[in-house]
């Protein structure tokens, strides 16, 4: 059975083209800005969106995604408002991939066969489970996936590199680090905050889409 993952990345082969893959931490810095930014992600150039569960030991993140997860923690994210993130930006999105990461820990704590049904029925199209080793994985899926690339992608120069030979370029840190530097003194979102990682997003988006174009020349 085809998910939106297959058919977004069939329609970006048959546009010849890379796509752009977001990260952001659900409910950073606060549930309802979370939501608003993830909301706007798909008209700013995304065309799959990573969203991360936060995890209070998240020991394979760097700096920037620990520290919005403690954010979203202490917003008082949990795995159910993760998912309803998810089920309210369906009620407008049916048709942008939407891609879970996180920890086995939090998936355990909720049951895994509630959190996959869960899953499901709120539109995730896919999981991350950065601590899963490949053998253990039998209990959450197999899959043949495109190759996407991070790492290190911050602004429209580095992502128009990374677009000349992959299917996806992922961006996470630098659009964690710009909600945080829209903050205020507090810790709190800012009338900024929203419009800031909207910028940053459609920047990164005509970097990877500039990529694509001078690897075809």
């Amino acid at each position: 059975m085809s998910t939106r993952i297959d058919h977004r990345f069939a329609a970006l082969a048959g546009a010849g083209r890379c796509g752009l893959v977001t990260f952001l931490m659900a409910g950073d810095p606060d549930p309802e800005t979370s939501f608003a930014i993830i909301e706007a992600l798909p008209q700013a150039g995304a065309d799959v969106i990573e969203i991360g569960m936060p995890f209070t030991d998240p020991m394979a993140d760097g700096p920037a995604i620990q520290a919005a997860g403690l954010r979203a923690l202490h917003a008082g994210q949990t795995m159910v408002k993760t998912l309803d993130l998810v089920r309210r930006f369906r009620r407008s999105d049916d048709t942008t991939p939407i891609v879970l990461m996180g920890y086995y820990n939090p998936i355990y704590i909720y049951g895994v066969e509630r959190f996959l049904a869960d899953a499901v029925a709120a539109g995730v199209d896919g999981l991350i489970v950065v601590d899963l080793p490949p053998e253990e994985d039998t209990e959450l899926c197999h899959t043949r996936l495109p190759v996407a690339v991070g790492f290190g992608v911050k602004d429209a120069a580095s992502a128009a590199i990374i677009a000349r030979g992959a299917e996806g370029v992922v961006v996470g840190s630098a659009l964690v680090e710009k909600v945080r530097s829209s903050l205020d003194a507090a810790g709190k979102a800012t009338p900024d905050t929203v419009a800031c990682v909207v910028r940053l997003v459609a920047e990164l988006a005509a970097g990877v889409r500039s990529g694509r174009q001078q690897a075809a020349e």
